[in-house]
């Protein structure tokens, strides 16, 4: 993998219950709102551990492992366009995102975008409590 070895972990405050934030993050009609990514076609109701879908960033391709998706943590193992991992952890008003990986990305500046839509998508939402 060509690129440099980056690091970027950030954690924000968002006015949101952790519910509405799992929701906007495992479901992907939900995350294809408000990530600046495309997503695969064909992408189940929620994403599950195993899964293995592809985003893109124009041009770039980004292969997603899904390892641990829970009620308050996704973990994937990134291939491609990053070759590394992002986790997510959130509870009841805040959200943290650590990115790791070999690209030649500008991966703190793509995630620090990322998490402020997402507070502003988050911010404008009105989600229900039922899945």
């Amino acid at each position: 993998m060509l690129g440099t070895f980056q690091a970027s972990h950030l954690r924000i405050e968002v006015d949101a219950p952790a519910k509405s934030i799992g929701r906007c993050l495992l479901y992907p009609i939900e995350l294809q709102k408000w990530l600046p990514q495309q997503l695969s076609p064909g992408l189940p109701e929620k994403l599950s551990e195993g899964l293995t879908f592809t985003s893109s960033i124009g041009f770039v391709s980004i292969e997603h492992h899904v390892e641990v998706a829970s009620d308050r943590c996704l973990r994937m193992l990134l291939s491609q366009g990053i070759d590394g991992f992002h986790e997510w952890y959130w509870g009841d008003g805040w959200v943290q995102s650590r990115l790791e990986g070999v690209s030649l990305l500008p991966l703190n500046l793509g995630q620090t975008f990322s998490l402020w839509r997402f507070k502003e998508f988050l911010a404008t939402l009105h989600v229900s409590d039922t899945p």
